[in-house]
């Protein structure tokens, strides 16, 4: 499946910029995705936005998003769309490396979402390099912000190879303290420890993405086959004549009689 772009701007490290495009490095489009369905008439069921006091739909140009004010469920307050745009526009189009970590002192709990970062045009692939080629060779990462879906990440940059993976980082007030771990230090029975440490040896392999297939959508596929071969064939809708053509047919045959009952006269 090929891949799909879905942001576009420019990468910026001091006075080097390249124009460069961001492609989610994961994808979910081989899973098997159902459709909800009206049992009765097998027609498809379609959600909508719903008034929750008048249960009337809600088009599109009135939905407007909201804040519950302190102390207050039911009043809020409004923002558009163009307000919150107005909040991030340097990271809306451009990712400016800020600062910088060494490698791997991120715990990978902050890790969200990975993505691949490459030059758009031939004008960009030198600039791009230099930015590659210097943060590997310095063995760094570098911090940044992006706006991605309306809201603004903090993003890490890492090398690998001859590109760049740009990961999206979870914020600070969603990761969780470490919960309570055994002290490596304590004494464990050598010979458990032996054995254990034996199987381990046993069942190392080479790393393959085999080894995290997803069984279930295989089981899912095999099902889907099976039961479309038991469903007898679906048979053509009759064509049932409209009323309108119906009086047609009789106002002619109408006028045929009438015309044989004039020649007899």
């Amino acid at each position: 499946m090929a891949s799909r772009t879905y942001w576009k701007g420019n990468l910026k490290l001091s006075l080097v910029t390249a124009k460069v495009s961001l492609t989610p490095a994961r994808t979910s489009g081989n899973r098997i995705r159902f459709h909800i369905l009206n049992r009765e008439t097998g027609n498809r069921v379609e959600s909508r936005y719903m008034d929750r006091e008048t249960h009337r739909p809600v088009p599109e140009k009135n939905q407007v998003r909201g804040y519950p004010k302190p102390d207050s469920d039911d009043d809020f307050v409004l923002l558009e769309d163009h307000e919150l745009d107005a909040v991030a526009l340097e990271s809306r189009r451009t990712i400016n490396i800020e600062q910088f970590v060494p490698s791997n002192s991120i715990a990978w709990i902050w890790y969200d979402r990975p993505h691949f970062l490459k030059p758009e045009d031939e004008l960009s692939h030198e600039a791009y390099g230099v930015i590659l080629q210097a943060m590997a060779r310095k063995k760094v990462v570098g911090i940044a912000r992006l706006v991605l879906h309306g809201h603004e990440h903090a993003v890490l940059l890492e090398p690998q190879g001859k590109g760049i993976v740009l990961w999206t980082l979870r914020y600070g007030n969603t990761v969780r303290e470490p919960v309570a771990q055994i002290d490596r230090d304590t004494k464990t029975e050598r010979k458990a420890l032996s054995a254990l440490e034996r199987v381990i040896l046993e069942k190392t392999r080479s790393w393959q993405p085999s080894m995290v297939k997803d069984p279930l959508q295989a089981k899912i596929k095999k099902l889907l086959s099976d039961n479309t071969k038991k469903m007898p064939p679906k048979k053509a809708a009759r064509k049932v004549p409209s009323a309108k053509q119906g009086n047609v047919i009789n106002i002619t045959e109408a006028l045929r009689q009438s015309l044989r009952a004039d020649k007899k006269r």
